[in-house]
């Protein structure tokens, strides 16, 4: 069996829905999972009605734009105004409504979760009914009752033992089926969410469950480049690339792989592609057992928006384990993720990612024990594999607050 996934650019449009078609039409019919996103910037638009809703509660504007949206695309695709389509898409946006005006809980994480959601569940019902139409048989599924994870709203941890009996329970492995990515649901039945850009780990999750052949990540790039072309000059493909290194890029923040999706894929031994959905038969990206990377070229990476803190003993005294230990239980209480450690004897620096908004929180924390200063809105910039070109070209114009090289990484975290 093969597992597919496409992402929100992949059915951003009509168009891309019907290229979808033409995709699997392409690949065959038979044994195959599906996993889609929602659609475009769905997930953005969401949050904005999260925001909304939790503000002022004003949030039937934002709402409003996430109907029409997906209204144009359903009209484009089934002109038929009576296709069943029109009433499951109608009867997604009843069931969201419904929860906003009952929902008691003010906790943005579980809200977000519940909102949200409605994006992939909305975009796979789409893309469902227009591959039906189109002469592709397919079995639609609520991935919430196949992915059953803990109670971790926004960042759900898998239960895999419940989740590979439910999967192994429900997917016909002779028939093409269709199911979200992102999405779960914890021991109550309520939704929750995989992490952003979570739908490749939804994949890998799937595809260790089922044994699969091989997983394939339908991108609007030619495959795992080398760097962001929107933000790095004349990148170049990566052939191949083996699970250690895509771990690696994946941990320090590359784009393209989702962190947590290449550890199931690795235990099996499964292979991931990433290929072009616009161009199809192009033989992208493999990541698998082998060689490091190919060609060995520097890979470059920046996280924006990262946070620079700074710790010193209100004493002068060492920084010693059981500061450090003490500093990362906060990091952990207050959900920072650290991407850069730097220490010397009296002082302790970190570059975190402020996700989930928690920084004003944990500062006055630290404050009770420490000197603190911090800077946010740096950037977080690593070169895998770097030359000393590669650096001198990344370094400048750019103030570096903090650097830091190892054997095969330079890091630097830059004011912006």
């Amino acid at each position: 069996m093969k597992v597919f996934k496409f992402g929100g650019a992949s059915v951003k449009d009509a168009k891309g829905v019907q290229n979808v078609y033409h995709v699997l039409q392409k690949s065959g019919n038979s044994s195959k999972l599906v996993v889609i996103s929602a659609m475009g910037k769905t997930t953005n638009s969401l949050e904005e009605v999260v925001e909304a809703y939790l503000k002022n509660g004003n949030y039937r504007p934002k709402l409003s734009v996430v109907k029409e949206y997906h209204q144009e695309i359903v009209t484009e695709l089934f002109p038929n105004q009576t296709a069943s389509v029109y009433k499951k898409i109608e009867e997604f946006f009843i069931d969201l409504e419904n929860f906003l005006a009952h929902n008691k809980s003010s906790k943005y994480d579980f809200v977000y979760d519940q909102v949200v959601s409605y994006g992939e569940l909305i975009s796979t019902t789409i893309v469902s009914e227009f591959l039906k139409i189109s002469g592709i048989s397919n079995n639609w599924l609520d991935a919430r009752t196949l992915i059953k994870t803990d109670a971790t709203y926004r960042d759900a941890q898998v239960n895999w033992e419940e989740t590979q009996e439910e999967i192994k329970q429900k997917i016909k492995k002779d028939q093409v089926n269709l199911t979200q990515g992102f999405i779960a649901s914890d021991p109550n039945n309520f939704t929750t969410t995989l992490g952003r850009e979570g739908s490749d780990y939804t994949a890998a999750i799937f595809a260790y469950c089922l044994n699969a052949e091989s997983v394939i990540i339908w991108k609007d790039v030619p495959g795992v480049l080398n760097g962001d072309p929107r933000i790095f000059q004349k990148t170049q493909l990566l052939e191949q690339i083996s699970y250690e290194e895509a771990i690696e890029l994946a941990f320090y923040g590359a784009s393209v792989i989702h962190p947590k999706t290449l550890q199931p894929l690795q235990r099996k031994e499964i292979p991931l592609y990433v290929k072009s959905f616009l161009n199809p038969n192009d033989p992208g990206t493999a990541v698998s057992k082998g060689q490091n990377i190919i060609p060995l070229i520097p890979c470059f990476i920046v996280k924006k928006n990262q946070v620079l803190i700074s710790l010193s003993s209100l004493d002068f005294s060492f920084m010693v384990e059981e500061n450090i230990s003490e500093i990362f239980r906060l990091f952990h209480q207050y959900q920072m993720k650290v991407d850069l450690i730097q220490n010397s004897a009296i002082s302790f620096s970190v570059c975190v990612d402020n996700k989930f908004k928690n920084l004003e929180k944990l500062i006055q924390h630290l404050k009770a024990r420490y000197k603190v200063s911090f800077t946010t809105g740096v950037s977080l910039y690593t070169i895998r594999h770097f030359t000393d070109a590669a650096v001198k070209t990344l370094e400048k114009d750019k103030e570096v607050l903090l650097k830091q090289v190892t054997q095969n990484t330079v890091q630097m975290v830059t004011a912006e």
